[in-house]
């Protein structure tokens, strides 16, 4: 029976879940059995969604809000804490700066929220924003810039991390500026940065652009400033 049971979900495909699993339900009616059997693929479904889109949003390292403190940043009133751990800032395609010293906890951060993000069945990019302009560089020469831009244009949050860590050419800085721009009104974006904005053209070394990269970037974001000290220096093992 167990083989036919098999045979039945593949055909419909339903995986293996139905045939391992349907002895361990407890029902006292074929309705309540049946309820159960879907509620149970309903969840396992569910569950592998979610974690597709954080394989698919490519984190460096996974991370959570738990055991994270918002005690050294400032949080503007334009934004609380409860927006910013439920992710409700990215049904309004606003978007997050988190300016501070290397070491403060903005990857952490950005990486939560974007964890989280896919928890709530959204769409999620995770880049370090020189891999981001290479990437670019790249499928650019390879004539798959369109595709590339056509998946972006798919997310719900993409998140550039280390932003201004490393100058860009012109024509890189061209089209980190044609993602900026898609992004605008379109979906949210988070950037992790220890560059002010007056600085931000040493990276771009083209005013017009910069500006009109930083007049997208700040319209619906909020500022989180980072004040803390370097959690990686206060956890070293090396003695300063």
């Amino acid at each position: 029976m167990r083989e036919l049971i098999l045979k039945h979900c593949h055909t419909l495909k339903l995986g293996s879940r139905i045939a391992e699993n349907y002895k361990t339900i407890e029902a006292e009616t074929h309705e309540e059995f049946l309820e159960k059997l879907l509620a149970m693929e309903v969840k396992a479904r569910e569950i592998n969604r979610k974690n597709l889109l954080i394989k698919k949003a490519c984190f460096d390292v996974i991370k959570t809000f738990e055991n994270y403190s918002f005690e050294q940043i400032e949080i503007p009133g334009s934004i609380s804490i409860e927006a910013i751990k439920t992710v409700s800032f990215v049904d309004k395609k606003e978007n997050l700066i988190l300016y501070g010293p290397v070491g403060t906890g903005k990857t952490h951060l950005a990486t939560a929220i974007g964890v989280e993000a896919c928890q709530r069945k959204k769409r999620v990019q995770f880049f370090r924003t020189a891999a981001l302009v290479n990437q670019l560089l790249d499928v650019k020469a390879n004539g798959e810039l369109k595709k590339f831009m056509r998946r972006l244009e798919k997310l719900d949050l993409l998140i550039c991390d280390e932003w201004g860590y490393i100058p860009f050419d012109r024509e890189g800085a061209q089209l980190l500026f044609q993602v900026i721009s898609d992004c605008y009104e379109r979906k949210s974006l988070i950037i992790t940065t220890n560059l002010e904005f007056s600085k931000w053209n040493g990276i771009f070394y083209d005013e017009k652009l910069t500006s009109a990269i930083i007049d997208r970037v700040i319209h619906h974001s909020h500022l989180l400033i980072f004040t803390g000290s370097s959690y990686r220096l206060k956890n070293s093992t090396i003695n300063c």
